[in-house]
């Protein structure tokens, strides 16, 4: 008899892929990509994918039988698992880390214990404790409860205990079951009966209700009149809105089988939009620029396009998307923020209507099933998928292009949880398994990028005016230091800024204020004993956020109601050292109290609209003053804005990063750009305690190229990215001695192999989260070594430590490529 297996990832952090034997029948059926719900461990139920069908046993363990088959068809492709792979290996994480990030949380199938009365053994009430009775008792009248009903009943959180009690005296037994978390969504329709299709029928039927039921006769009419306007089936909900009836009359209808109503699956997010626009003529710039990435595009799959702000890469992208889309393959565009969806997505319906699918993590889980599935199915309505980081995992059949806007932002790189992967770089791999063409757009590409363009890599192509030959805005440096010392400051404001502030909303212009950090103020701390409140959890102070009279943690959550005295030593002398976007949302109230000001930051950008109501808010002109942090930054286009005002220079310039001057100047030139986008010129105003930092004085001439020179001199001479590779390892516990051991003894093992280019082990600025203390040791890779057999001896040391009694407890987090 011939045995059948197949290999299964699980979404668990396992090295190995499980195998489970099936039968005959089920190998026949069974496709690589379908999922299957498994047994693993003793009692748990898990949702797998099958990556393998074969017929070899496992040597070291007994194959179990599968659960079930929850899929038809496979939910995921081969080119997908070959991605999972890659992922795996290249950023040393499992297949089942990458299959939890990749997968919509809907399609892991999630097993629920269900305790039901043991009928084979008798037990004696008295035995049992007051919280044990009350399950027991409360099972004799219900067939089985879930976990979360006896939490209900107890009015506790932690039941295992008493559960476990009981099964330990056999009252009790533990099922696991299976539930599905997508529920499609249905809307109802209605329709006219069959029996009244002829004429002289429907006469008699009119007839009929005109004497005795004029309502639903005023029904009947609207939805001839509703069906002959759209020639599309009526919605009950719409025939309701225009006959301005009930539901009840609807109802009637359907008892007396006049009408029969029917219920068709649709997608919870639908395409309302007129028919499409066509794309804008380029102008000479432009097509310069197109014409570049199309001659690249014959030697090169890798396309850097370097357009200063403002110049149109958007549409630029838009005429490439309209050649891939017309050849009718799929369009990636990859996204930083989910802020900059909300105007992109908008922009691109009127281009391509419905054939926009949008995917990022403020959908909910519904939502981001079915575009799953119309990515999947290649539908009509996911020809170009625009999306944050994630929608790299999604199943593209037909990949033609990938388009990366503002490539060099950090926020393309995932740091927890596991794969931290970089989703500009994973673009670059998912591209060439479709054999499809990559574009990376910046007008501050990152030093690894343009370093790539300039060895001839990637190919390049650039923009070096702005649309419309609008000037670039007028940077001007403004020196704090000395306003500070002639008193010509209110509050964070120089009188410089306010003056240029004064004159733009006299013109009816707008203002966007940059400060990259929120809440009220960072520190609060008190003017008689010093004492400032420290996060219990965390080694970081608590940031003060006015609005909610609250000091909040920014690394744990964790939030008290603002003090009135000092927590130490008593007196109410409390004062707030810097400040954060609300103390400047405050402050622009006070000096101009007649403008409407607003703030957009993580904690006015919760809802799944915030972005939207905010952006949409002072596009049109609702909002004269817009205070923000780095979300404004990035790519969005308003048309009114004169003045921009970057707060404080400082605070990023002196962060202990190498990456800190460059992230700094991509930040405040990504800033100054969304000023002066129409024929007005711009202004920009740097408030600084030191105007003649080098970084500054690049930003000021808007001079991309020597702030590149001079960081790659500093990379070359001090080993790092892009002439070395970098990983780094965190160690993490709760108990820092033993964070000190185990980093010196991973240090020692590191350094035999690698020598002088293991770096720590050190405690990082902040050396404390959520009471888990953590220690980094960074390992730098030449140019020369290769990159897989380093990983392949990290590893080995990874698994001595993990065998050592004392460190099992210890967390070890790899992180490659870290930046």
């Amino acid at each position: 008899m011939n045995l059948h297996f197949i290999d299964v990832i699980l979404p668990i952090p396992l090295e190995k892929r499980f195998t489970y034997s099936i039968t005959q029948a089920e190998s026949e059926f069974l496709q690589i990509g379908m999922r299957v719900s498994i047994p693993f461990g003793k009692t748990k139920i898990y949702t797998g994918i099958v990556a393998n069908i074969h017929q070899t046993a496992p040597l070291i363990y007994e194959a179990k039988e599968i659960h079930q088959i929850l899929d038809e068809a496979p939910i995921v492709t081969q080119q997908q698992l070959k991605l999972w792979q890659w992922i795996a290996k290249y950023y040393m994480c499992t297949e089942g880390e990458v299959m939890r990030a990749a997968l919509p949380n809907a399609f892991l199938l999630e097993s629920e214990t269900i305790i039901s009365p043991n009928k084979n053994s008798v037990i004696n009430d008295e035995e049992l404790k007051d919280d044990e009775f009350l399950i027991y008792e409360a099972l004799q009248h219900q067939s089985s409860l879930k976990i979360q009903d006896i939490s209900s009943i107890l009015d506790k959180k932690n039941v295992l205990p008493v559960v476990k009690r009981l099964v330990e005296k056999e009252a009790i037994i533990l099922n696991e079951e299976i539930y599905d978390k997508y529920k499609p969504k249905y809307v109802r329709y209605v329709k006219l009966s069959n029996q009244y299709t002829s004429e002289a029928a429907l006469n008699a039927l009119l007839d009929d209700l005109n004497k005795n039921a004029t309502k639903q006769k005023e029904v009947i009419l609207n939805l001839f009149s509703i069906s002959a306007k759209t020639k599309k089936p009526v919605k009950v909900s719409d025939l309701i809105e225009v006959s301005k009836t009930t539901s009840s009359t609807i109802k009637t209808l359907i008892d007396k089988n006049i009408l029969e109503d029917y219920h068709i699956q649709t997608d919870r997010i639908q395409y309302e939009g007129e028919d499409n626009e066509d794309t804008k003529q380029l102008n000479q710039y432009q097509t310069e620029a197109l014409q570049q990435i199309n001659t690249n595009f014959e030697s090169q799959n890798v396309v850097l396009l370097h357009g200063v702000t403002s110049s149109g890469k958007t549409e630029v992208y838009v005429k490439l998307i309209e050649s891939i889309v017309a050849q009718g393959k799929q369009v990636l565009y990859l996204l930083p923020e989910i802020a900059l969806t909300t105007q992109l997505v908008s922009r691109l319906q009127d281009y391509f209507g419905e054939q926009v699918a949008v995917f990022h993590s403020k959908y909910s889980a519904h939502e981001r099933v079915e575009v799953y599935n119309n990515v999947l199915e290649n539908s009509n309505k996911a020809k170009v998928i625009l999306g944050a980081r994630s929608s790299i995992f999604l199943p593209f059949n037909n990949l033609g292009l990938i388009i990366v806007d503002e490539e060099h932002e950090q926020s393309f790189k995932q740091f927890d949880p596991a794969p931290r992967y970089n989703a500009r770089d994973v673009a670059v791999v998912l591209a060439s398994l479709f054999n499809a063409k990559t574009v990376l757009g910046s007008a501050t590409p990152s030093l690894e990028s343009y370093y790539n363009a300039t060895e001839s890599k990637y190919g390049l192509a650039e923009i070096k005016r702005r649309y419309n030959n609008v000037q670039m805005p007028d940077i001007e440096l403004v020196d704090i230091k000395d306003k500070h010392k002639r008193k010509r400051m209110k509050g964070h404001f120089s009188d410089r800024l306010i003056e240029e502030m004064t004159e733009a909303l006299e013109e009816g212009l707008q203002i966007i204020l940059f400060q990259n950090r929120r809440g009220y103020s960072p520190i609060v701390e008190c003017t008689t004993c010093g004492h400032s409140p420290q996060c219990p959890n965390c080694d970081v102070s608590l940031t003060y956020h006015q609005y909610r009279k609250q000091l909040r943690c920014h690394y744990c959550g964790y939030g008290i109601a603002m003090q009135q005295k000092c927590m130490a030593c008593g007196t109410p002398d409390l004062d707030t050292k810097g400040f954060g976007t609300e103390q400047i949302e405050a402050e622009v109230k006070q000096l101009f109290p007649e403008v409407k000001v607003g703030r957009m930051d993580l904690d006015t950008t919760r809802g799944k609209f915030g972005y939207e109501k905010i952006i949409t808010a002072f596009q049109q002109q609702e909002l004269d003053v817009l205070v923000g942090t780095q979300m404004l930054t990035k790519g969005l286009d308003f048309r009114n804005v004169k003045l921009v005002g970057i707060m404080n220079a400082d605070n990023m310039l002196n962060f202990p990063d190498f990456r800190a001057h460059e992230r700094s100047f991509q930040l405040m030139l990504q800033v100054s750009g969304r000023a002066g986008r129409t024929s007005q010129r711009g202004k920009v105003l740097i408030q600084t305690y030191n105007p003649y930092h080098k970084i500054l004085q690049q930003v000021s001439t808007n001079d991309y190229l020597a702030m590149y020179k001079e960081q790659l001199d500093d990379r070359y001479n001090y080993k790092y990215p892009p002439f070395y590779r970098l990983i780094k390892i965190t160690i993490k516990h709760r108990d820092y001695n033993k964070v000190n051991l185990a980093a010196d003894w991973l240090t020692k093992a590191l350094v035999q192999l690698f020598k002088n280019n293991v770096l720590g082990p050190e405690f990082p600025p902040v050396s404390r989260i959520r009471n888990q203390y953590h220690k980094n040791i960074l390992i730098k890779i030449p140019q020369g070594q290769h990159l897989g057999k380093t990983k392949e001896a990290i590893k080995r040391v990874e698994a001595s430590f993990n065998a050592i009694g004392d460190f099992k407890s210890v967390r070890l987090i790899m992180n490659v490529d870290n930046y």
